[in-house]
């Protein structure tokens, strides 16, 4: 590897005293390092966004429930920050993001089976909308027929409220390519070798014989959390994380009406979203151990899905009839809670609370992204001071 020249000072965090490539290096070009890049990028630091594959977005942010929403379900696990946040956040992009980012019905049929039964999802909606969700109704019985071929047996209410949805991927690469407008570069096909933390910088080896150098680096490397602190010296203590596999599948179905937000067998909730005149189903929770790249969905994940869509439509697909499959990696801290009750917050984890050279973003939500990043400009503008602070909330994403 090619060694950089650097002139190492002895005292305090300074710019001046030394040859930068940069002020800041962001592994990963998910959704959370791209939304880092681009406040920073706006607030004039000098940025490197390096990514292992092709393109942004191309492992969980292109891999979610393509949903922007507060989160309606984690209201049962007193969640109720970050539904707000959430909810605030989905009102900022449909602002600022108004061709990416659609607000549609979505409807929550109740059985006489279900275990939520209409008290407790009228108590839902109803804490949802003070926290910033929006109207809510009864479905009257003699609309129900119109609603994409939704079982009616046993059929005791229907609930419509109103939440949004995306394109992940073209969201992750739309606010990229802001970033880079706003002068970041970006590295794709490059893997991080080596991170060596030195006093007052950070030197960063990657698999094309380069050797890049920061005042920090932020770690957004989802998935591969663990395994970017695993390159670091000195020595960095692997979090206590869980790799969640979700599974979604794509069927030959088109909805007119909206997004359905339904129990499956087991209680759990599944998602069924237009998407590209098609339906997406999903999601599952599975811990997955091994590595990510190899994540995929797993045939007993499919046939729950598809089982959970024919209990609640009038239909009887199986594996045949699936269009398409994928599965992505959620980032949860160890618990013993099962997936489904686990706490959505997103942590910042840094090698040194007073001064830290390494951030790592833990977790956290699509919708939330901008909150994130705002949350890890807060600490950069704490270590790099004296640039302008610019106000995500009224950045305009542009329409392509």
């Amino acid at each position: 590897m090619l060694k950089s020249s650097i002139t190492r000072p002895t005292t305090a965090r300074n710019v001046n005293h030394y040859n930068l490539n940069y002020d800041l290096i962001i592994i990963g070009a998910g959704i959370h390092g791209a939304a880092v890049a681009n406040a920073a990028a706006h607030d004039g630091y000098r940025i490197c966004v390096l990514e292992q594959y092709d393109d942004a977005a191309l492992a969980t942010s292109s891999r979610s429930s393509k949903l922007i929403h507060g989160g309606l379900r984690y209201l049962e696990s007193q969640q109720f920050k970050l539904v707000k946040e959430c909810l605030a956040e989905r009102a900022t992009l449909l602002k600022t993001a108004p061709s990416l980012v659609q607000l549609l019905p979505f409807y929550i049929p109740i059985y006489r089976h279900s275990k939520r039964p209409c008290w407790m999802i009228t108590s839902g909606l109803f804490i949802y909308r003070l926290l910033g969700g929006g109207r809510f109704k009864k479905v009257p019985p003699q609309q129900w027929k119109s609603l994409d071929g939704l079982n009616t047996d046993d059929l005791v209410c229907v609930y419509q409220y109103f939440d949004a949805v995306t394109d992940d991927q073209q969201l992750t690469t739309t606010i990229l390519k802001q970033a880079v407008s706003k002068g970041a570069e970006f590295k794709t096909q490059t893997t991080v070798e080596h991170i060596q933390i030195e006093n007052n910088h950070v030197e960063v080896y990657t698999s094309n014989q380069q050797t890049l150098c920061s005042q920090l680096v932020i770690n957004a490397s989802g998935p591969w959390i663990n395994n970017i602190l695993a390159t670091t010296q000195p020595t960095q203590t692997p979090l206590s994380l869980d790799l969640v596999q979700g599974t979604h599948v794509i069927i030959p179905r088109s909805l007119k009406a909206g997004v359905y937000y339904f129990e499956a067998s087991d209680q759990r909730v599944i998602f069924a979203i237009p998407w590209q005149q098609h339906c997406l189903l999903g999601t599952t929770e599975t811990v997955f151990d091994g590595n990510p790249e190899q994540v995929k969905p797993l045939a007993e994940e499919i046939d729950y899905l598809l089982s959970a869509w024919n209990q609640t439509f009038n239909d009887n697909l199986n594996s045949n009839d699936l269009m398409d499959s994928f599965a992505g990696l959620r980032v949860l801290p160890t618990s013993d809670k099962n997936a489904f009750k686990r706490s959505r917050d997103t942590l910042i984890h840094t090698d040194n609370s007073e001064h830290p050279h390494l951030i790592s973003i833990v977790g956290g939500k699509l919708t939330a992204h901008r909150a994130t990043a705002e949350r890890v400009m807060d600490m950069i503008h704490r270590e790099l001071p004296g640039h302008p602070r610019t106000d995500t909330r009224q950045l305009q994403l542009p329409n392509d």
